[in-house]
């Protein structure tokens, strides 16, 4: 790595809001974005890093995905809080990116997949017209990004771990898994495109729990207050952006 951690916060402070604009936009719902950062924060207390600024939104994006940017900025896209069904579950998407940003797995990735040379060029990136399509091209690169099975294992396992710490039934991140695979037998799931996904996910968490967590006591599902934060409010902004269509539709 031949940047430092400041440098990644830089370069996700740089390019976050145009991130977050490529993802549809902040769900405008300040309950919603007030509780996924909550949630968020508590993982982020027991992470390996928790000196970092860490920032959690829920974007507009109707595909099934999360993203980790660079410096501590994560995003959970609408489609997949509407799959999700408890807080464990949203611990569990938010604790595995997080230990994708803890082992700077983005920066990572990005070298190998496109070379130092795209990261010095979009880090040097100073606001020029001239230097528009190479930071649009650090934005399509981080949105596009394929981690390798060392680090999705990795993100897994110590992510397992932080929503455990944070007081999360580690059953969240399997049944997290179940959803999106079962998703995935019917249509293409975006979080797998980007999130490679082996055939032993499911079973090394299993274990994993089986050896280290079975002894522990009850620990928060969180099934009510999910329905009641994420997805009651979901099912109301959908019916009223529906209503505000038809009525435009209707010249109204």
């Amino acid at each position: 790595m031949f940047f430092s951690p400041e440098q990644d916060v830089k370069l996700g402070r740089k390019y976050a809001p145009a991130i977050e604009k490529a993802l549809k936009g902040r769900i405008p719902d300040e309950t919603l974005q007030s509780y996924v950062h909550r949630i968020g924060q508590r993982i982020a207390r027991v992470c390996h890093r928790p000196d970092l600024s860490y920032h959690f939104t829920a974007v507009d994006e109707p595909s099934e995905n999360a993203i980790a940017v660079p410096g501590g900025y994560v995003y959970i896209t609408r489609g997949l809080l509407e799959r999700l069904e408890s807080e464990a579950q949203l611990a569990a998407v938010l604790a595995h990116e997080v230990g994708h940003v803890v082992a700077r797995d983005t920066m990572a990735a990005m070298s190998r997949q496109y070379g130092m040379a795209a990261l010095v060029a979009a880090a040097q990136v100073s606001g020029a017209p001239s230097d528009v399509t190479r930071g649009a091209s650090f934005i399509t690169a981080v949105l596009s990004l394929q981690y390798s099975r060392e680090d999705e294992r990795d993100a897994d396992l110590t992510g397992l771990s932080y929503m455990v710490q944070a007081g999360y039934d580690p059953e969240g991140m399997v049944e997290t898994m179940q959803i999106l695979q079962e998703l995935q037998t019917v249509r293409r799931v975006e979080f797998f495109s980007t999130h490679p996904n082996p055939e032993s996910r499911i079973a090394y968490l299993q274990d994993r729990i089986a050896r280290k967590y079975a002894t522990l006591g009850t620990l928060k599902e969180g099934r009510g207050e999910y329905e009641e934060a994420v997805l009651s409010r979901l099912k109301e902004h959908k019916g009223s952006r529906r209503a505000h269509m038809s009525g435009r539709s209707f010249g109204k």
